[in-house]
């Protein structure tokens, strides 16, 4: 009888489990596919790096990444986020903290620029709060187009 208890608990999390992952999934692909709509065609005459940097967030939320910038090259740097979560700030950063670009009171999106020598860079996104009483998640890109 024991064990046929521990049998019936573990299903439903066993269930909840699966569950979940595939929610994860779900949601991943669906940031996926925000990105290559709404996203992508942003960077213009810029190469996509293939990397997809998305995160689901809800207001007042705030993401940090580090990415590597090469030298010699012309970069741009696109934070594009579901409406649904309002106008995005974000910030680039050197590797000592340093700000380099602020988007606060820009009406961009993106950021364009060049690096000299080969270095990592903070992209630090904020999603702006809201006191509604139901709060939207969505999903924030940050994606990276290079050209020589």
């Amino acid at each position: 009888m024991n064990s046929a208890m521990t049998a019936i608990k573990t299903i439903p999390l066993a269930a909840l489990a699966l569950v979940m992952m595939f929610t994860v999934a779900d949601a991943s692909a669906q940031c996926r596919t925000f990105t290559k709509k709404r996203c992508l065609p942003a960077l213009e005459d810029y190469v996509q790096n293939d990397n997809y940097n998305t995160a689901v967030l809800i207001p007042g939320d705030e993401a940090e990444l580090e990415l590597t910038f090469f030298g010699d090259r012309a970069y741009r740097l696109l934070v594009c986020g579901h409406p649904v979560l309002g106008d995005l700030t974000f910030q680039v950063l050197d590797s000592r903290g340093n700000g380099i670009y602020d988007s606060t009171d820009k009406e961009k999106d993106h950021f364009d620029f060049r690096v000299a020598n080969t270095q990592q860079m903070t992209i630090r996104v904020q999603v702006p709060s809201t006191d509604a009483v139901i709060q939207h998640e969505g999903c924030v890109s940050i994606m990276v187009g290079s050209k020589g």
